[in-house]
């Protein structure tokens, strides 16, 4: 069973491919990672100016990027 640490690792280096293969510029900060909220995973990507991208995960492991996120996960 991997660890949560490496899983999150593998969820947030998904995350990046993610943004940069939509077209993201920016650079992601070192303060990305995995948040859960409500029994629910976000990847949420930030960089210094504020946050970039944020991806929700669904249950079968896929990455969906949200339009709108909830306010509490940057707060």
């Amino acid at each position: 069973m991997p660890s949560v640490i490496a899983e999150g690792d593998e969820l947030t280096r998904r995350a990046f491919a993610a943004y940069f293969r939509t077209g993201g510029t920016e650079q992601p900060g070192k303060a990305s990672g995995v948040v859960e909220r409500e029994d629910k995973l976000y990847v949420v990507l930030v960089s210094s100016r504020g946050v970039l991208a944020v991806y929700r995960v669904r249950n079968d492991g896929m990455l969906r990027r949200m339009r709108r996120w909830p306010s509490d996960l940057v707060g």
